[in-house]
This record gives C-alpha cells, structure tokens and sequence, in this order.
C-alpha cells in the first residue's frame, strides 16, 4: 500500500506575490506526479494556505485535488484555519471544537492525524491522543505538521517550534513500539530518531530553507513529495525532489 504526503503548499491568493514563487503552478506540477503514482492516500500536511486559512485557497485546492479523483485528507498547520480547513474539504464531522484530529484505519496500520494548527496540542487533543495510544491494537502512524522533536533548523526551532513537545513525547514514549511520525513545517529534509519516535520531516512544496545557518535563508527552490510504503512486516520511506516554478517578472 502506498501513501503520499505534500506539506508546506503555501497557495497564496489569484495574483499575488508568493516570494516570487509561482506555487499554484507547483501545487498542479506535483499533483500531476501524484496521479501517475496511484496512491491509496493523499495526505497534505499542513500549511495549505500562503498567510492565514483562505476558503477561496482551499476551494482552488479542492477542486483539482477532486478533478483528479485522489483520496486525500488535510490536517491544518500555522498558516491554516482549522475550523474553515475543514468547511470547505467536507470534514466538519471530525471538528473537535476548534481543532481538526481523528484516526483512520489504513491496511494493518492505525493513522493518527493530530491539529497542530495553534503552534500546540490542546488539553483535550493531548488527553484524546494518550487514550488512543493506550488501547492502540494496531501498528501506528501519526501524521501531523509542527515536528515534535528538535530538528535541527536553528531558524525554524527559535522562532517557529511546537510548544509543549516534551508533553507529546512523553505520551509517545509509553508505547512499547517505534513510532513513525511525518511531518513538514520547517521546509528540509531530515529523519530524527529520539526514544521511541522515529521523526520523517518531509520538504515543502514551496521552497527550502538552510538548516546549516542561525538566521533564514532558502536553500533551494526544489519541490518535493514523500512516498511511504508499507505492508504487513515493512514501512520504507522515499522522498522526491522536482523543479519549482517562478513567477514571471
């Protein structure tokens, strides 16, 4: 079985100035890949939005994601409105409160899809999460956008980083098992391995940025998409790197 994930979109409104990025173009390119691919889940992961959650953004994305006939589901990141992520993609029966989370059972794994959407986890999303991994049956993979360990993207960690990660690690760490968690929000690459989790953040689709250095500074314009693949006694993991698109001057 085979999962895709997207993170970091970024769309920003018709016409505007998306740091010279022409990221709807990307959006279309990737999603063209994501076709010829067949995957039994799309999942986007956060940051659909350029500035802030936009319906008219998330119709756009809508609408080709349901042209081209993909399963998918989106769980919200900073630049995301949860309560209006899940209005527009049909999803208001999994609203808790102000936060969009639940699971989904796909092939012999239990996926859970966590709203980190205000830069941290609520009470009752921490206490719903403790639950669900305490009478997990199933081999797990959780999904969500802020990384829950330190990345090391000094930029991302000091000014952008998800409050209260030592909480969710603590909950994660009772489990017997290794955990696979995916993630994007800091635009590189990187795999991190602390206890029990085994943290995926995968790049945007926008632009990525130097890990190597304090201050910010993109990298490169590459876009990118990850594959995960599994079956019933193997998870492996690709990520793939296409050409970004400018706007015209």
């Amino acid at each position: 079985m085979k999962i895709i994930q997207i993170t970091d979109l970024h769309i920003g409104r018709k016409g505007e100035d998306t740091f010279g990025i022409d990221v709807r173009k990307n959006f279309l390119d990737i999603l063209n890949v994501i076709k010829k691919l067949k995957p039994a889940l799309l999942i986007l992961s956060g940051d659909l939005c350029y500035h802030e959650g936009d319906p008219e953004i998330y119709r756009w994305i809508k609408s080709h994601l349901d042209f081209q006939r993909l399963p998918y589901e989106v769980i919200g990141g900073n630049h995301d409105d949860s309560q209006t992520m899940a209005k527009v993609f049909e999803r208001q029966r999994l609203l808790v409160g102000d936060e969009l989370y639940f699971k989904k059972i796909i092939g012999n794994y239990c996926c859970l899809f966590l709203d980190s959407s205000k830069g941290f986890l609520s009470e009752e999303q921490l206490k719903w999460l403790e639950h669900e991994m305490y009478y997990l049956k199933k081999d797990v993979l959780i999904f969500m956008h802020h990384p829950p360990v330190d990345g090391g993207v000094p930029h991302m960690e000091n000014n952008y980083a998800l409050t209260g990660r030592e909480v969710i690690q603590s909950i994660l760490s009772k489990f017997p098992e290794n955990i696979p968690i995916f993630c994007g929000h800091y635009h590189v690459e990187k795999t991190i391995f602390v206890n029990n989790l085994l943290v995926h953040i995968t790049p945007s689709c926008f632009f990525q940025i130097d890990w190597r250095i304090q201050d910010f500074k993109v990298d490169h314009h590459q876009i990118a998409l990850r594959e995960i693949e599994f079956g019933s006694r193997y998870l492996r993991s690709t990520v793939s790197y296409f050409e970004g698109n400018k706007l015209p001057r």
